[in-house]
């Protein structure tokens, strides 16, 4: 059984790495993914998303072995932050 302060059904894993976002308009951004986990993930970005905006992200692989992480996500929320903007994304399909 979880304890109370870890109720999630995946954990979650700090990552801190370079992510590229695309929006429905072809719009390309970089941000940061600060953690990840196996439904969802938390970034870092410059400007704000609408909830329920569909976005297709790019997250290279710290080496050659793997692939780069592509995923399809729902915004489910986006608040500001000090440095811009943080967004829970649902992911909805991996490549």
């Amino acid at each position: 059984m979880k304890d109370y302060s870890e109720k999630r059904d995946f954990y979650r894993m700090q990552v801190n790495s370079t992510i590229q976002i695309t929006d429905n308009n072809g719009e390309t951004i970089t941000g940061i993914c600060q953690d990840l986990s196996a439904a969802g993930m938390q970034l870092q970005v410059d400007r704000p998303f609408p909830v329920g905006a569909e976005l297709k992200t790019v997250m290279e692989a710290a080496g050659d072995q793997f692939p780069p992480l592509e995923t399809v996500g729902e915004v489910l929320r986006c608040a500001p932050d000090e440095t811009g903007y943080i967004l829970g994304i649902n992911i909805l399909e991996v490549r």
